[in-house]
């Protein structure tokens, strides 16, 4: 019988226009994946779907963060429908969308207990509002979600900081630019580069997480998927590309090993944009190599 349930969190609020007059593509996703046979890999018990505000640029000035007011809304909706599903005690799988849902999700692990991330990205996510160019959420997800920001996104609902800085593992990261480099290191995040990452091994980095959840006697973990920790040549179709990253073949050993533990309670897929990829080869290919990989482990049991 299935024992998955997909989200549908087509949220683009987190994210600049790519273009004057453009609003960014990943809002699509869902239906893109649906297009591509994710879903019919996947054969989930139950589709859910949470419909986004309208696009907008916008700065709010109290948290400096655009559409600040928009995403503290959508998340506690996000936050209602993923309590649900976990209460069904079913996997579950949201599609952004932007990485921004990463708020939703983790205030619903927040409001159900105590709970670790395992944090998949090709950048670190963790900066401060005054490091933004783009002043836009999707870029500063991590740093929201331990409680580095204004209460309006950072304290929901007197919820914050939703993940603590020490139950995270941020996995995979490619870009070292200084800045974000000296905050991650001063934090209480365990911090695994991509260089590091290969150095020590995936299969030791990813034990060492699951028995911390374990010793801790966590009620469980969450799984953060922004595509672009996929190599650029194998998935450019994101909004902040860089050269390098991992192969497919890292990816689903990481994600292999996680989706084992009956402790991971869903993962968040984000970013690959539709748009980006008109011809669908990049999607196709990781509709393929990923959702077959949760539909083997957990999907039939």
């Amino acid at each position: 019988m299935p024992n998955l349930s997909i989200l549908e969190f087509p949220f683009n609020l987190g994210l600049t226009e790519p273009s004057p007059g453009q609003e960014p593509g990943v809002k699509l996703l869902p239906t893109w994946l649906k297009k591509h046979n994710f879903y019919t890999i996947l054969e989930p018990a139950n589709v859910y779907t949470l419909t986004p505000p309208a696009y907008s640029m916008h700065i709010d000035e109290e948290s400096g963060v655009r559409n600040a007011d928009a995403i503290s809304d959508y998340a506690i909706a996000q936050a209602g429908l993923l309590k649900k599903v976990i209460n069904e005690k079913t996997f579950a799988v949201a599609i952004g969308g932007d990485c921004s849902i990463l708020i939703g999700n983790t205030l619903a692990l927040k409001q159900l207990g105590n709970y670790a991330l395992f944090f998949l990205d090709g950048h670190t996510d963790f900066a401060w509002v005054s490091m933004s160019a783009s002043k836009g959420a999707a870029g500063m997800d991590l740093a929201i979600v331990t409680g580095h920001a204004h209460e309006k996104l950072g304290n929901i609902l007197n919820n914050g900081p939703y993940i603590k800085e020490e139950n995270v593992w941020s996995v995979g990261n490619r870009d070292f630019d200084e800045r974000y480099m000296e905050v991650m290191n001063n934090s209480m995040i365990n911090y695994f580069d991509l260089n590091k990452l290969r150095a020590i091994g995936i299969e030791n980095c990813c034990h060492s997480f699951l028995q911390m959840v374990t010793e801790k006697k966590l009620d469980g973990f969450w799984i953060h998927l922004d595509v672009d920790v996929l190599d650029d040549e194998i998935m450019p179709a994101v909004d902040s590309r860089a050269e390098g990253g991992m192969n497919y073949a890292e990816l689903k050993t990481i994600l292999g090993i996680l989706l084992d533990s009956d402790l991971g309670i869903g993962i968040e897929i984000t970013i690959l944009d539709p748009t980006l990829d008109p011809a669908g080869n990049y999607t196709k290919q990781f509709v393929w190599e990923i959702g077959q990989l949760i539909k083997d482990k957990k999907n039939i049991r």
